[in-house]
């Protein structure tokens, strides 16, 4: 029996898909309701990009974006 190991997802999101504290939460609404996990916010404004704890999923500013009031 042969196993497969997918790669995390890596998901690009603009500075206006991000909360006003510069953070995205996963699972993402464009996420399949079978891979469902609990919410968790990931942090993108030290280095614009994060990963989930429990999926992997890595979330990164699109290139050129800019979040505003960041830490």
């Amino acid at each position: 029996m042969s196993t497969t190991t997918q790669a995390p997802a890596t998901v690009e999101v603009t500075a206006q898909d991000c909360n006003d504290n510069g953070t995205v939460f996963c699972p993402n609404p464009k996420m399949a309701l079978w891979s469902n996990h609990p919410k968790v916010f990931i942090d993108l404004t030290h280095d614009g990009q994060g990963r989930c704890p429990y999926c992997g999923t890595a979330y990164k500013l699109k290139a050129g974006e800019v979040l505003s009031g960041g830490h």
